[in-house]
């Protein structure tokens, strides 16, 4: 009698917990078909904001308005529900930011849904846009090509510093109405450069996501700037087949696609 107990309240757990997991899965419906994403746990900002919205039927009928073939698609501008053939779109949301929220066992492989967000200029904590969202098509990567990559990051983050540390160096000086030595400045400045790479050392992509991007695809030049926050479960074709449609200039598709997002109970 205890075992059987015992197997039926193993069954309830089994059953409460297949449900939990149920209640994370969404349906986004298109002309070209249908496609299921499930949100991720470990990032809980997005994943409820992401609901809220669905809740809110904020999505019925916004256009994937920015279409680019091996790279992604997106959409969550609600200027696009009602946009006339030829609008620019892609400068609106639902009117706040999230939080970054990155993980690095959540990357940027083929299939993911993740947040576009306003550039780094404005935007230095890499905030998410409260409603504008991609789904990532990419392409496959060799090694070369992500040693390239490596190399091209590494170079970017050294750019960062240097201009970080000469501005600060400079305007140090000014404040203090020293004369501009700008030969110590440079001597300086890359001493700081090369003591900050050293402590982090140079990135590297490791090699779980490398045979992702190997094998599956993606972009991975998108990884630790772009919240990754669910994937794709059902319908990775979907994504190619609206990827691939003819566009406009500004990358909007000739036709337009509308999306349905519910949740699937």
């Amino acid at each position: 009698m205890k075992k059987l107990l015992f197997v039926f309240s193993l069954l309830f757990v089994l059953s409460c917990s297949n449900n939990k997991k149920e209640t994370d899965l969404y349906l986004i419906e298109t002309d070209l078909g249908d496609i299921t994403i499930k949100l991720y746990d470990k990032t809980p900002l997005h994943k409820d904001n992401f609901e809220k919205l669905v809740k809110e039927n904020f999505f019925e009928d916004i256009l994937f308005h920015r279409v680019i073939n091996n790279f992604m698609i997106q959409g969550g501008d609600p200027d696009s529900k009602n946009a006339k053939f030829g609008d620019l779109l892609g400068e609106s949301d639902c009117g706040y930011n999230i939080p970054a929220e990155f993980n690095d066992s959540l990357f940027h492989k083929k299939g993911v849904i993740a947040a576009a967000r306003e550039g780094d200029k404005t935007n230095l904590k890499k905030e998410s846009s409260g409603s504008q969202f991609y789904l990532v098509q990419g392409k496959v990567f060799t090694d070369n090509q992500l040693d390239s990559l490596e190399i091209s990051i590494n170079n970017s983050i050294k750019e960062k510093l240097y201009k970080k540390y000469f501005s600060e160096e400079e305007n140090k000086a000014f404040d203090n109405g020293e004369d501009i030595n700008y030969e110590k400045i440079i001597s300086l400045v890359n001493i700081k450069v090369k003591q900050d790479i050293d402590s982090i050392g140079k990135y590297k992509i490791p090699e779980f996501k490398r045979k992702y991007y190997r094998t599956i695809g993606g972009t991975p030049h998108l990884d630790g700037n772009y919240t990754v926050f669910g994937e794709i479960i059902n319908g990775l074709e979907i994504v190619d087949k609206i990827a691939s449609v003819k566009t406009d200039k500004n990358d909007r598709p000739i036709v337009d696609i509308k999306m349905k997002i519910t949740k699937i109970k």
